[in-house]
This record gives structure tokens, sequence and C-alpha cells, in this order.
């Protein structure tokens, strides 16, 4: 029964912020995925979830569910065609991106470097593959290099606490932040601009309408047929792989059914998209224990600090120079920081659609290149 209240607060949570924001305009000022990551840490630190036996299964599922459904839904509306008029300035915030994130790790190698961070090239080679590609590569820089449990545990621990910083700083002010010295998003298509108020109730209105809802119901299953193909086809190759790709696929075929003008059309389905990034945001920031990032060490801590958010700041430079906008530089950092499962979540902050595809691009070549470049980095290092 508590597994049943569980899942239940998990789907329905997200109707009541909808709600609260399109009734105070405030709140929605704040935005509905801020809020539903404030009410998850909110949860996961209340000690609710300690006497629910099966809350991380449920946790895990949830995620595991979330994010492949919405990735179709948002780009079913996507006119791809448009995406290539900004594709050359996705690819050159990516090397920006990665750019920082390689200079970033050197430097705090050699800073922390004999600070008490055992094997400190290890980690190095984790935060690389982490931040190029995401949690997949952390885990599998950590079978490649042999790295103790302790070590990978600490590491990911103050990865998931930084990830929650810098979310938040990107779902709230971050787009008025860097608007103060990097240009605006251009727009394909001027329409989608003035259209995109993703939060609060109205883009909502009339959902259970016929002739809304029974195309979105298609448009639901279709996003779960490519879901299970995309699943069925990743099982047949090694766990490390797996999550590049589902991504890989369901973008694929997300992309291709958007070319279908029958799919394309589907009103509402981008906000039901949204609906599942509200869910999942709530899940995994429910996952984030405080008290795990009090026990770890403060050194590798810092060193992830400054991967983080020293990295943004190299790609905010190089950005501004080579006049990069701003919703671009904040989806590939996205991509890169928390990888691609968070690219819909910022850019439905962001009330920006078009950048979607961007992001996900990019995020799915970090995957590629991760676990390269963190092992062949690391192992340099150590010979240093």
């Amino acid at each position: 029964m508590a597994v049943f209240f569980l899942v239940s607060f998990y789907v329905f949570t997200p109707v009541i912020i909808l709600h609260v924001c399109h009734r105070y305009r405030w709140v929605n000022k704040l935005g509905a995925v801020v809020i539903a990551y404030i009410i998850g840490l909110i949860l996961g630190n209340a000690g609710v979830l300690n006497h629910i036996e099966s809350s991380a299964s449920v946790q895990d599922m949830m995620t595991t569910i979330t994010i492949p459904l919405a990735i179709p839904l948002m780009l079913f509306s996507v006119d791809i065609k448009k995406w290539f008029s900004v594709a050359g300035t996705a690819m050159l915030s990516m090397v920006f991106a990665l750019t920082g994130v390689l200079s970033m790790v050197f430097l705090g190698f050699f800073l922390f470097r004999g600070y008490g961070i055992v094997d400190i090239w290890k980690v190095s080679g984790m935060l690389i593959g982490v931040y190029t590609g995401g949690t997949p590569n952390l885990a599998s820089i950590k079978l490649a290099l042999n790295i103790d449990e302790t070590i990978y545990i600490v590491t990911h621990t103050y990865d998931l606490l930084i990830g929650v910083v810098y979310l938040l700083f990107m779902l709230s002010i971050g787009q008025r932040f860097f608007l103060k010295f990097l240009p605006a998003y251009k727009h394909a298509d001027p329409k989608s601009a003035a259209n995109g108020d993703f939060d609060g109730e109205d883009p909502y209105w009339g959902i259970f309408k016929k002739k809304i809802f029974l195309p979105l119901l298609r448009a639901l299953g279709l996003s779960v047929l490519i879901f299970a193909v995309a699943g069925v086809v990743s099982l047949l190759l090694p766990q490390s792989a797996q999550m590049a790709v589902v991504i890989l696929l369901i973008t694929t075929f997300g992309i291709a059914a958007s070319l279908i003008p029958s799919i394309n059309r589907t009103e509402k389905s981008f906000e039901l998209g949204m609906y599942f990034i509200l869910i999942f945001s709530i899940v995994v920031s429910s996952m984030a224990d405080i008290n795990r990032f009090i026990a770890a060490s403060p050194s590798i801590l810092l060193y992830v600090t400054l991967a983080v958010f020293g990295s943004l700041l190299i790609q905010v430079t190089l950005s501004r120079i080579f006049k990069v906008d701003a919703d671009t530089l904040m989806i590939t950092s996205t991509a890169f920081i928390c990888s691609p499962p968070f690219v819909p979540v910022v850019a439905g902050a962001l009330r920006n659609k078009e950048v979607i595809v961007s992001g996900l691009t990019v995020g799915i070549i970090g995957y590629a290149v991760g676990n390269y470049l963190g092992v062949m980095i690391a192992l340099f290092l150590r010979g240093l």
C-alpha cells in the first residue's frame, strides 16, 4: 500500500504544481520544474522514504520510464529542418564545453594532488567521463580502471550534490544571468518563441477534449513503442553501452516520427512530454541524500565543484568571444554536465523546444567519447 501511495505521489503531484503555477503568477515565474525539484528534495530528506521498503526500486523504475517516454513526445512537434540552421552553433558550443571540462580536470589534478585524494588520476578519469557522457560513463570508467568502491561512491555522491546545485541554477536564474553576457537565442520560427510558455495550466487547457485527447493517446502509444524497441535492442549490447543506445534510438525514432505530418501536428504532445519531465524531476531529486554528502571527502567536493563550474566559466568566456547564444550554451552544458536525460528538463525551463535536438545530439556524442577520453586521460595523468 505504501508503494502505491508513493507512485501516486510521484505521478499526480505535477497536477498540483501546474495548478498552483497557473493560479499564482509569482510561483509560475519560479517555474514548475524548480518547484518539482524542491518538493523532491524535501521528500527525500524528510525521512519518509526510509519507512517504505521498496522506495529505491520505485525510484529506479520511474527514472527509467519517464525520460524515454518524454523525449519522443517532445520531439514529435519539432521541425527538424529548422534545426540545421543552428547545428553549427551547437557543435561549436560543444567544443567549448569539452574544452572547459578538460581544462578544469587537468587544473584540478595539479591543484589537489597531494591533498588527500587517493589515486587522484582515477578520480580525474571519472570526472572526464561523467562530465562528457554521464553516470553510465562514470560506472564504465570505474570498471576499466579498477577503481576502489569507496572512491567511486564519494565521487558519485559529490557529483549528485553539485549536480543538484547546478541544475537549480540553470532552471531558475540561469537564462537571465547568461543573457547579461551572451546574445539571445534567435528562433527559426518566431511563433515558437511566442508560444513557448510550458509552465502553468494554460498549455494543458483542453487536453481532455476528444479531438486532442485521442490523437495524444496515439502519440503516447507510439512513444511507448519507441521505448520498447530501443530497450529490446539495447539488451543485445553490453550494459555499459545500453543507456547510450537507448537515448540514441529513441531520439532517432522520435525525429523520424516528427517527419510524419499527422504525428508532427499532434496537439499537446510536447506538454505531455513535459509532464513526464516533472515526474522525473520529483523522483530524481528525492534520491539525493544530504547525509551522504556530509560524510564524504571535502577535497573531492572541491575538485568536482571546480570541474562543473570552472568548465562552465570557460564555456561562457569562449561563447562570449564567438557570440554563441545563451540558450545553446545552457543546453550543451547541461548535456555534458548532467547527461542527455536532463536536456528536455532545461529546454522546458528555457521555454525553447528548438534546442532539444541540439542538446540530445551533443549528449549522445558525449556518451560516445566519454569512456575513451576518461580512460586515456587518466592513464596519461598517472604517468605525470
